[in-house]
C-alpha cells in the first residue's frame, strides 16, 4: 500500500514538473512570438510622409543700379508667381527604441523631428531689364532665397505642422493598440501610456 502511495506520489510530482517547465517554455514561446511581433511592427514603419499642400506666392522683383548717382539709374524687375508643392514628413525609420521582453514593454526613446520639403515652381512676368542692369544668376538666386524665406514663414503660420503632428499621434495610436492587445505596456521618454488620453498629453 505504501509502496503505491509512493509510485502515485512520485508520478504526481513528475506531471506537476512536466506541467510547470511546459508551461514556462509556452510563457517563452508567446513573449518571443509578441516581441517579434512588435519588432516587425516598428521594422515595418519606413518615411512617412505626413501631410501635403500647396502654397502660391506672388513677388515683386526689383533692382536698381545707380550709373551716375541716383540722378540716372539702371532698373530691372520683374513679376513672379512661386507655385510650391510642400512635404512635412517623419522619417520614423530613424525612430529609436529598446524593447523589454522580461517586463513587456516597448520603449520609444526618441521620434526624429519632422522634415519638411519645399519644391517651388517659378514662373516670371513681365521682365524688364536695361543694358547696364541685366537680368543674371545672382538675380535669380536671389529670388529663389527670398521666396524660399518668404514661403517657409507662410507655411510656419498655417496649419500644416499641427496637421502632421495629428499624423503621427495616428501612427503611434497604433503601436499603443498593439502593445496593449498583447499585455505590454507602451513608453514614451519615459512616459508610461496607460491609455489615449495618455498618449495624446505626451509632447511629441
Amino acid at each position: 500500500m505504501k509502496k503505491n502511495l509512493l509510485i502515485i506520489a512520485l508520478l504526481l510530482v513528475v506531471f506537476l514538473a512536466f506541467k510547470y517547465f511546459n508551461n514556462r517554455s509556452k510563457e517563452k514561446t508567446e513573449l518571443k512570438e509578441n516581441s517579434a511581433l512588435i519588432l516587425e511592427s516598428l521594422k515595418n514603419v519606413s518615411k512617412l510622409v505626413v501631410t501635403e499642400a500647396k502654397f502660391t506666392e506672388v513677388f515683386n522683383y526689383s533692382n536698381s543700379k545707380e550709373l551716375l548717382g541716383k540722378y540716372i539709374t539702371s532698373d530691372k524687375k520683374a513679376l513672379v508667381v512661386v507655385n510650391a508643392d510642400v512635404t512635412v514628413s517623419y522619417d520614423l525609420s530613424k525612430m529609436t527604441y529598446e524593447i523589454d521582453e522580461e517586463n513587456k514593454i516597448l520603449k520609444i526613446l526618441s521620434i526624429p523631428e519632422p522634415e519638411m520639403k519645399i519644391s517651388p515652381d517659378f514662373e516670371y512676368y513681365d521682365v524688364q531689364s536695361d543694358y547696364f542692369n541685366k537680368f543674371d544668376a545672382n538675380d535669380y538666386n536671389e529670388i529663389k532665397d527670398r521666396v524660399t524665406a518668404k514661403l517657409k514663414t507662410k507655411i510656419e503660420a498655417s496649419d500644416l505642422r499641427k496637421n502632421s503632428k495629428d499624423r503621427l499621434f495616428t501612427e503611434l495610436t497604433k503601436f499603443y493598440i498593439l502593445t496593449n492587445s498583447m499585455g505590454w505596456t507602451l513608453q514614451y521618454e519615459e512616459n508610461t501610456v496607460t491609455d489615449m488620453e495618455a498618449l495624446k498629453k505626451l509632447k511629441l
